[in-house]
């Protein structure tokens, strides 16, 4: 072969390959709040998705607790560098629903995309809270959880006690007993303040936190946290803080650690805290359901979900919005979501994950997993205890947290304090209602 013909065809065959290169892998970007075992999951969940096919790469990306994730999220829809996925906790839905042209619903994403998806295949009890009056979702339920009382049965056990309080009353009696018995510091604790003592309080008496059903009817809501139950149970926490019989552990969940580290016998948090327990805990324990005040006709009703769902942000590509949902249908598989509720303590999201949860005898051996699950469907839910849809929830909360300290400390009274959160709160309403009408 002479050699001018050996180098064009040489040449040609350069051209060829530089023609057609290698499909590239669409990466999608997944921004969450999850720390600890609950981090692990997420990862883990994202490295067996991408092993799964060759088309998409699922890249989390950790944005610190949920409020900086979500002002993460915020900012860089505004600067055009948002995620695809954003975790969003269940306070920021109102949020998230105000902020036009910023999300793509989940049912129209599922839709377009042509992946099978029925709504009715899911936990109605959780996403209820992610939809609207139509019953279309708008985000993806990921990480549902409700707040549980975590206990320490040994400590139970040396003060008489076979089983976790089932009542306020029996509570605070426990308590202080607790506090002559090993635990001078504190009695019992709470994370995330505000979620027990005014949003899970007034469910699970099936009263209202505002008016227009929690808000889930209109944004032109009021609130309605300084009723006689609230007022009465601010009261006890303030009485209890005296003794250490209840001790604050701040606004969050940071103090949850005090728990596990043994320093408080008693801690509500979340269901989702299963794994750091199991992991970290040196005693005896178990999650029992929330006290309630028998004294309230039909308590208790009903808890209402925490946790965070998978909100899918606008302005992408139909190629990378098909990613999202073929992740959306990964995370949906039966065998999956049974794993991630039996590992992590967050619920299962759809009903045959459930089922399958209660036929393999998981519940048996792991009783702790199935409280949240009971707590949530207790009862059907009502106007008050279906879910709460406020706008600037988030910062509503830490104004609602201020009024709390401000009482546990002695400074205000406890009607003082829940009379000043609600017009406070009002005002916040106003200026979201304003905001979102523009």
């Amino acid at each position: 072969m002479a050699p001018t013909l050996t180098i064009r065809i040489a040449l040609a065959g350069l051209g060829l390959a530089a023609a057609t290169p290698a499909l590239a892998v669409t990466e999608l970007q997944w921004w969450h709040a999850m720390t600890g075992a609950n981090n692990d999951a997420v990862n883990r969940l994202a490295e067996e998705f991408n092993a799964s096919q060759s088309d998409y790469k699922v890249v989390p990306t950790y944005k610190g607790n949920y409020g900086e994730t979500l002002n993460a999220g915020i900012a860089a829809f505004r600067a055009g560098t948002a995620p695809h996925i954003m975790q969003v906790f269940e306070v920021g839905t109102a949020t998230m629903m105000s902020a036009k042209g910023a999300v793509k619903p989940v049912y129209q994403l599922m839709k377009d995309a042509g992946e099978p998806f029925d709504p009715n295949a899911y936990l109605p009890a959780i996403t209820g809270y992610y939809s609207t009056t139509k019953g279309e979702m708008l985000s993806f339920p990921f990480n549902s959880s409700s707040m549980v009382m975590w206990t320490n049965l040994d400590a139970l056990k040396a003060i008489g006690l076979t089983e976790p309080p089932k009542t306020w009353p029996d509570l605070f009696a426990a308590a202080k007993k607790l506090t002559q018995n090993g635990f001078p510091n504190c009695g019992f604790s709470t994370t995330w303040v505000t979620w027990l003592n005014i949003e899970q309080l007034s469910a699970w008496h099936n009263l209202p936190v505002a008016t227009k059903a929690n808000g889930m009817d209109g944004l032109d809501t009021t609130l309605e946290i300084n009723g006689p139950l609230q007022v009465k149970h601010l009261t006890n926490l303030a009485e209890a803080q005296k003794d250490k019989s209840f001790d604050y552990s701040g606004r969050y969940d940071s103090g949850f650690g005090r728990f596990t580290a043994g320093e408080c016998p008693i801690m509500f948090g979340s269901s989702g805290s299963y794994g750091n327990v199991k992991g970290a805990a040196k005693f005896a324990w178990a999650s029992a359901p929330m006290p309630y005040y028998p004294d309230v006709p039909g308590a208790p009703q009903n808890s209402i979900i925490g946790g965070a769902s998978l909100w899918v942000m606008g302005g992408k590509k139909p190629d990378e919005y098909k990613g999202v949902a073929k992740f959306f249908s990964f995370l949906s598989d039966t065998d999956r979501q049974a794993k991630l509720h039996q590992t992590t303590g967050y619920m299962p999201i759809t009903k045959a994950a459930y089922e399958k949860s209660k036929a393999d005898g998981f519940y048996d051996k792991n009783p702790a997993l199935e409280v949240p699950i009971k707590e949530l469907t207790n009862k059907t839910p009502t106007e008050n205890s279906r879910g709460l849809r406020l706008g600037n929830l988030p910062q509503m909360r830490d104004l609602w947290a201020e009024e709390i300290e401000a009482t546990l400390a002695g400074k205000k009274t406890p009607k003082q304090a829940l009379d000043e959160a609600a017009t406070r709160g009002n005002a916040m309403l106003r200026q979201f209602e304003k905001q979102a009408g523009r």
